[in-house]
C-alpha cells in the first residue's frame, strides 16, 4: 500500500531549525464530544476508541480534514501513537504544538502531561519521563466556546452560519504537531535584535539546564552566500536567559547589507553548547536581518528612510483548510500576490499567523503588522486581561525575531458589549506590558476605534464616494485638525496617522448575495476608478503616513478582495496592472527627510 505524504511536512520553526525532529501531522482517530464530557468519562484511556479519522493539522470543520463539520463544536478528541527511533535514547523528547484552539490537556500513554489556554499561540511539553521503547500513544482533548466572552476568537462566526465578515470556525488542532529531540541541556527559545546603524546582533538564548556541569554557548554570523563567518562569540551557558553580542570586524561590517522591505537580506546563525572537552550538546540554526525602525512625528522610519506602508488587510482564511493553509506555497504565494500589486505588507487581521507566513514575509521583505484575534472577548469586563494577556505575552515572545514585523496591534475595534463600553484599563495595560515586552516596534492599543494609549493614530473608514472621502482628509494638509472617526470616545494627540482600513469595494459580478462594504461599483472601470481615487487620496497627503486596504481576497460571503477565495483573478491583467501602478506613486509622506 501506498502511504500517503505527511500534510504540511515543513520545519514549523524557521528561526530555531533542529535537524532531529518528527513530524506528527498525518491521520490520527479523532472523536466529537458534543456534550464536553469526554474527561469526566476518561476518554483518554487508550480503551475508548475513538471512532472517526481527521488529517491533521486541519481542523474538523475544514474539508481537508476529512470531516468538513461546521456545527459549533464543544469538544474535540485526537489520539494516535508514535515510535522514537532506539538510536535516540537518552535524549529528552520535546512535544511542540503550533497551535490548537482553544483549551487543551494531553497524555501521553494514559498519563497527563500539562494543559495550555490560547487558540493561537504556540506551546510545548517535555515528555521525556512517559515515553518508552516501542509504540507510545499520544491523546489531546481540545473545548472551544466562541461564544463565552472569555477567549479571542477572531473572525470565527458566534451563529450557526457565517455572515457579513465572519466566517466559519476553527476548532482543536490547526497547526503542525511535532517531537524533537534535544540533549539534557538545550537551547530553548532565542531572540534576536539585528541593529543596523551599530552593526551588531544581540542575542538573548534562554537556555534549559538538567546538568550541572559547565558549558560554552558560542554564536556565529554567517553570509549565506558563501558560508564565511563574519562575528562569532562564546560565553558561559546558565540556565535561564543570557545575552551575547556579535559585532563584525570593520572590514565585514562595511560589507553588510540591510534588510529593506522588498529588499530581504537575511544572514544566517549558528548557535552550539560544548562541555568542557568541546563535546556538542546542542545545536540550533537561525537567521537575521539589519534592520532599523524608528518611529518619527510623521511616521515609520526603516533604516533612516521614511517608509509609506502601503498595506492590504490579509485575514488568513483558505477555502479548503479554513485556518490553515493547504501547503507551505500557499503562504508565499498570498505574499507574492500582494507584492504583485504594488502593496509593501500587510495588516495579519484578527488571527496570529504561523511562524511560516513569517519567515516568508521575512524571505521576500514584506512589512506585517502582529495583531491578535481580540474579536468574540468580551473586553468591557476587567477579567478580561486573564483571558487575553497571558496569551497575547507567547505570542509577541514567539514573534518578536521576525524583522518583518514592524508593529504590535493586540485589539481590534473594541465596539461596545451590551451597551457596556471598553474597560480603558484592559487596552492601555495591554499596551504597555506590549511595550515592556518589545520596546522597539510601535504599537497601536486598538485598530479603529477607541484610541487609549498608541503610538500611532490610526482609523477606519469605508467611505466609497472619493468625494467625501477627501473632504475628510485634505484639510490635514491645510493645518486643520485631524480626522476623527468617533470624537466623542477618543482624541487625536499629534501621533502618526494611519489610515488602516478603508475601500472594500464590493465586486462580484454574476453573483447573487454575498457581503462588502458600500454600493457595489457597476463596472470594472468603475471599480478602478474608485480604487484609484480613494488610494490616492491617501497617497498624496504628508500627514498620512500608511494605509492599508480591504482586502487581499475573498472570505467566504464577504466579496470585496481583489482575489478571489481560491485565489483566482477577479479583474483583467490591465486592471491589476493599472492597481499596481497606482499603489506605486511616491507618497507624500516618503519626501520627508
Amino acid at each position: 500500500m501506498t502511504q500517503m505524504p505527511i500534510p504540511r511536512p515543513e520545519y514549523p520553526r524557521p528561526q530555531l531549525v533542529r535537524s532531529q525532529w518528527q513530524n506528527l501531522n498525518g491521520p490520527w482517530q479523532f472523536a466529537f464530544d458534543p456534550g464536553n464530557s469526554g474527561r469526566e468519562r476518561k476518554w483518554f484511556r487508550d480503551e475508548h476508541s475513538l471512532p472517526l479519522q481527521i488529517q491533521v493539522p486541519f481542523c474538523p470543520e475544514s474539508r481537508l480534514s476529512g470531516l468538513g463539520e461546521t456545527d459549533f463544536v464543544a469538544a474535540v478528541w485526537y489520539r494516535r501513537s508514535f515510535t522514537l527511533p532506539s538510536e535516540l535514547k537518552g535524549q529528552r523528547v520535546i512535544l511542540h504544538f503550533g497551535a490548537v484552539d482553544y483549551q487543551c490537556e494531553v497524555w501521553i500513554n494514559q498519563q497527563p502531561v500539562g494543559r495550555h489556554q490560547g487558540g493561537y499561540s504556540s506551546f510545548s511539553f517535555d515528555i521525556t519521563r512517559l515515553v518508552h521503547d516501542g509504540d507510545n500513544t499520544l491523546t489531546v482533548y481540545a473545548a472551544d466556546d466562541v461564544r463565552s466572552g472569555r477567549q479571542p476568537a477572531g473572525k470565527q462566526s458566534s451563529r450557526y452560519h457565517s455572515y457579513s465578515c465572519s466566517y466559519t470556525r476553527t476548532t482543536g488542532i490547526w497547526q503542525t504537531v511535532w517531537l524533537e529531540l534535544v540533549g539534557n541541556d538545550y537551547i530553548e527559545q532565542l531572540g534576536i535584535r539585528a541593529d543596523w546603524a551599530n552593526r551588531q546582533v544581540l542575542l538573548t538564548p534562554q537556555i534549559c539546564r538538567h546538568s550541572d556541569k559547565p558549558l560554552t554557548l558560542t554564536a556565529r554570523l554567517e553570509d549565506p552566500e558563501n558560508g564565511d563567518i563574519l562575528a562569532s562569540g562564546q560565553i558561559r551557558a546558565q540556565a535561564g536567559s543570557q545575552s551575547l553580542m556579535l559585532t563584525p570586524e570593520p572590514a565585514a561590517a562595511a560589507a553588510l547589507r540591510p534588510w529593506q522591505p522588498g529588499q530581504a537580506v537575511l544572514y544566517d546563525l549558528d548557535l552550539s553548547l560544548t562541555d568542557a572537552d568541546g563535546k556538542l550538546i546542542d545545536h540550533v540554526r537561525s537567521y537575521c536581518g539589519f534592520r532599523d525602525l524608528e518611529l518619527r512625528a510623521a511616521g515609520l522610519y526603516i533604516n533612516g528612510e521614511p517608509v509609506f506602508q502601503r498595506l492590504i488587510l490579509d485575514q488568513g482564511f483558505y477555502p479548503e483548510g479554513i485556518y490553515t493553509a493547504p501547503d507551505d506555497a500557499a503562504l508565499r504565494q498570498d505574499i507574492e500576490l500582494a507584492m504583485s500589486l504594488g502593496f509593501n505588507g500587510a495588516r495579519l487581521h484578527q488571527k496570529v499567523f504561523e511562524p511560516r507566513f513569517l519567515y516568508w514575509a521575512d524571505r521576500l521583505g514584506y512589512l506585517v503588522w502582529g495583531e491578535h484575534a481580540s474579536w468574540e472577548l468580551d473586553h468591557s469586563q476587567p477579567e478580561a486581561l486573564m483571558y487575553f494577556l497571558p496569551e497575547w505575552l507567547e505570542i509577541v515572545r514567539r514573534d518578536l525575531s521576525h524583522p518583518a514585523i514592524i508593529g504590535w496591534c493586540p485589539f481590534n475595534e473594541t465596539w461596545d458589549i451590551k451597551g457596556r463600553k471598553q474597560c480603558d484599563a484592559v487596552i492601555e495595560q495591554t499596551y504597555l506590558v506590549t511595550k515592556a515586552i518589545d520596546p522597539s516596534r510601535p504599537v497601536i492599543d486598538t485598530s479603529g476605534n477607541y484610541h487609549v494609549r498608541t503610538d500611532l493614530f490610526d482609523i477606519h473608514d469605508y467611505e466609497q464616494d472619493v468625494r467625501r472621502f477627501a473632504e475628510k482628509f485634505d484639510p490635514m494638509q491645510d493645518g486643520a485638525s485631524a480626522y476623527v472617526t468617533y470624537p466623542d470616545r477618543q482624541r487625536y494627540e499629534g501621533q502618526p496617522y494611519f489610515v488602516s482600513e478603508y475601500g472594500g469595494a464590493w465586486w462580484s459580478p454574476g453573483q447573487e448575495g454575498g457581503w462588502g462594504y458600500g454600493q457595489q461599483p457597476h463596472s470594472e472601470a468603475e471599480f478602478l476608478e474608485r480604487y484609484r481615487g480613494l488610494t490616492e487620496v491617501l497617497l498624496r497627503n504628508e500627514k498620512i503616513c500608511a494605509f492599508c486596504y480591504t482586502q487581499l481576497t475573498n472570505v467566504e460571503q464577504e466579496q470585496n478582495g481583489l482575489y478571489t477565495y481560491d485565489r483566482q483573478m477577479k479583474f483583467s491583467a490591465e486592471t491589476y496592472e493599472a492597481i499596481r501602478r497606482i499603489n506605486s506613486q511616491p507618497a507624500a509622506f516618503e519626501k520627508i527627510r
